[in-house]
């Protein structure tokens, strides 16, 4: 099978930083991560458009998580080489980050999950839905089927919650092949839990979840910290799925924070190696 040549965009120069979305949506997702780059030139983040998401072409053959994971390889190989690189995913992305670090090891620097699924969905502990505020007005504005959209997935059905999905979220919900989304929700994990593959990674990890994330939930993932002992975690209250849209501020200081320890590792590299 020959995976397809996937879509990214590209900022910056330096120290390469992959960016994976989650399932139905695509790069734009996760791109209210930005400015936390202000004052560093020296990463070149590259966010990609998964098979059948954005503007990259549909995954051939059946469409699976391990599918969708080698054509990401594919990738990785091709952008990056053998140089050391991080990793950040959101939902789906998120499980991919996992399996991308279990495959290239030492090469990966560290890495940021937002939202990851643990367990397939009908064995996921999962807090009760829960809308945090609701504006009615701005709800019954809504063209039906992005109504439907935003509200089964946000927290605050508000004015600044509508216009952060509608920039972030719905480009990419409208964008994707839905006949493939269709399958791939058939078989949306992982045959190989990533973290059965490897003892431990001492890399700089970072890990948050929402509260309110009634999608992944947020106790399955204590379960990641035993493989990543240098992993943070964080709950924040008042998030739901889309963690870092919910919280910007306490989300830009912790991924801010996990720059800083890559920097850091980055520096205790051999000179050969940065």
């Amino acid at each position: 099978m020959t995976s397809p040549m996937l879509n990214h965009v590209e900022f910056g120069d330096g120290t390469p930083l992959l960016m994976l979305h989650g399932f139905t949506i695509d790069h734009r997702l996760l791109l209210p991560l930005e400015p936390a780059f202000a004052d560093r030139a020296d990463w070149r983040r590259v966010y990609v458009d998964l098979p059948g998401s954005g503007r990259s072409p549909r995954q051939p053959g059946p469409v699976t998580a391990d599918t969708v994971a080698e054509s990401l390889m594919t990738f990785v190989d091709k952008q990056f080489g053998s140089a050391p690189f991080a990793v950040a995913g959101i939902s789906f992305g998120a499980q991919l980050a996992r399996h991308v670090l279990a495959e290239r090891g030492d090469q990966v620097l560290g890495m940021c999950l937002f939202a990851p699924p643990v367990l397939p969905f009908a064995q996921r502990d999962l807090p009760e839905r829960q809308v945090l505020e609701r504006d009615e007005a701005l709800l019954g504005s809504l063209d039906p089927e992005d109504l439907a959209a935003f509200s089964g997935i946000a927290a605050w059905q508000t004015p600044e919650g509508w216009a952060a999905f509608r920039d972030h979220v719905l480009p990419g919900l409208r964008a994707h092949h839905q006949g493939d989304a269709a399958e791939l929700a058939r078989s949306l994990m992982l045959t190989a839990t990533p973290e059965t593959r490897f003892a431990t990674h001492d890399g700089p990890h970072l890990l948050v979840t929402g509260r309110q994330d009634h999608v992944v939930g947020w106790r399955d993932q204590l379960a990641l910290l035993e493989r990543y002992p240098r992993m943070t975690y964080a709950v924040l209250d008042g998030a739901g799925h889309n963690v870092h849209l919910d919280q910007p501020g306490p989300v830009h200081a912790l991924f801010t924070r996990w720059l800083d320890e890559l920097d850091a590792r980055r520096v205790d590299l051999p000179p050969a190696q940065a």
